[in-house]
């Protein structure tokens, strides 16, 4: 497929290419590559290996472009072989700005110039979503033509069996299921008379020579005009601020109101229930790509969207989501933010787990693959008295009952002297991060008792050393 790309550039500039470099293809199947002739003749050899997805890249960039819209001219293609080359865009993306911009005035900042190259982009975008509507034949579109009750519940599936299933998020089935279809019928009925561009984010943003040009597309097809903004509002890698993001949703009312007539109010009160489905998407990716491919960078965008539901639970859900919203409030506790004595001075956080052995050893979120893994299932079972059987670790009761055991006693002074020593070396040899989990059969009574045990006994011994506590099954 390479060797069809040189002759695609031999082709299309008359010289076989004499550099040619791999470029990163962030979550996606597709391979690319910068291919050039000396210092002037640039541009991008793709290969798709689905043949109906590159039908609608290809069909749609040039819909776009012949009506005037910023996105990469596509030079040559040879469509059966499924490669292709395209306009070099360059290097920086929206998202790439951003980050550049963060390290010199730090994470809490959003720079002025950011906003305003978000505020560009949002000006953009309602041109794809209305003339789009117009020039893109969805027949064409993949792998569904419009964002329909198929599409809304293939997300939905997504971020139930790819994230909630695999972070042992626990749930009840047919309750979820309930709630899945109350929040597709409510989003069924907002105007779908639009391009959905669907992965409208930071990261399918170009800015080149100061201007903005669009990327990945190749999933767009018709829908609600609110989709596209959530997926650039709520982008968990870009994790705007709060303020930040009202400012730009009303920007963005402002450009689609001079290409069609816009309820404001309708709009808000619907916006909140696509955000919703947008994060919902995109944690069933964390999830596929982090736990399921183990490519870790993707789980690091988790705790910016559990403080995105976390915020949505604060200010109510549009629907009543009764499931659903116990689901969100148990990912915010567990990734959106540390326990209040997570302020270290030293800079070293120890995160305390607790987990079922029947769910499998929970996978490594802090990167540095070390730690302890305590096995809790020799000690005295609260599961076995009737009367505990329903509580967990954090219960007086089960408190009571493992604290009078003679048993857990001994392993407790093992294990707090085990972890007590690496703390004070940690903290030594300027270490960030320590992680310590305790396993049992179920994961309900001794390993959450003994991570709380130990999560208390940390912030009173060591109160410049950061404490994060997650429970798997709680």
């Amino acid at each position: 497929m390479k060797e069809r790309l040189i002759g695609l550039f031999e082709e299309h500039y008359g010289h076989r290419p004499d550099v040619i470099l791999d470029m990163v293809a962030d979550g996606s199947t597709r391979a690319y590559f910068r291919l050039m002739w000396g210092a002037e003749l640039t541009a991008v050899g793709a290969i798709g290996p689905d043949r109906e997805e590159n039908r609608a890249f290809l069909a749609f960039a040039k819909a776009f472009r012949d009506a005037g819209l910023p996105v990469p001219e596509i030079y040559v293609a040879d469509r059966e072989a499924g490669v292709w080359l395209e306009e070099d865009l360059g290097d920086t993306t929206l998202f790439k700005a951003l980050s550049a911009a963060r390290v010199e005035c730090g994470e809490d900042e959003f720079p002025n110039d950011i906003e305003q190259l978000y505020r560009r982009a949002l000006a953009i975008l309602p041109r794809f979503q209305v003339l789009g509507h117009r020039v893109i034949d969805y027949r064409l579109a993949y792998p569904r033509q419009a964002f329909d009750r198929q599409s809304i519940r293939w997300d939905m599936n997504y971020f139930k069996y790819h994230f909630l299933k695999l972070a042992h998020v626990p749930f009840n089935e047919q309750r979820l299921e309930d709630d899945f279809s109350r929040l597709t019928e409510h989003l069924l009925e907002a105007d779908a008379d639009f391009f959905l561009y669907r992965d409208f984010q930071s990261r399918n943003i170009m800015i080149r020579a100061g201007e903005l040009w669009f990327l990945d597309f190749q999933g767009g097809r018709q829908g609600a005009p609110h989709y596209d903004v959530a997926s650039l509002l709520y982008d968990a890698k870009a994790n705007l601020p709060p303020l930040v993001r009202s400012a730009l949703l009303e920007h963005y009312l402002d450009a689609l109101s001079e290409h069609v007539t816009v309820d404001r109010p309708e709009f808000r009160a619907r916006f909140v229930s696509f955000v919703l489905v947008r994060l919902m998407q995109a944690m069933g990716a964390y999830g596929y790509r982090g736990f399921f491919e183990r490519k870790r960078r993707f789980l690091e965008s988790v705790p910016n969207a559990a403080r995105n539901l976390e915020q949505l639970l604060a200010a109510g859900l549009p629907v009543a989501l009764p499931e659903l919203e116990q689901v969100f409030r148990r990912i915010a506790d567990r990734w959106a933010s540390p326990t209040p004595h997570a302020a270290p001075r030293s800079g070293l956080v120890v995160l305390i787990q607790s987990f079922s052995f029947r769910d499998g050893y929970p996978l490594d979120m802090e990167g540095h693959g070390g730690g302890f893994v305590f096995d809790c299932r020799a000690l005295p079972n609260p599961q076995r008295e009737p009367a505990l059987r329903e509580l967990t670790g954090e219960a007086d009761a089960v408190v009571e009952f493992l604290e009078r055991s003679a048993e857990v006693q001994e392993f407790w002074e093992n294990v707090s002297g085990i972890v007590d020593a690496h703390v004070e070396r940690y903290v030594d040899r300027g270490f960030a991060s320590l992680t310590v989990s305790f396993g049992c059969t179920g994961g309900q009574h001794r390993s959450v008792f003994l991570a709380a045990k130990l999560a208390r006994h940390l912030a009173r011994r060591y109160p410049h050393v950061g404490v994060r506590v997650r429970h798997g099954k709680l």
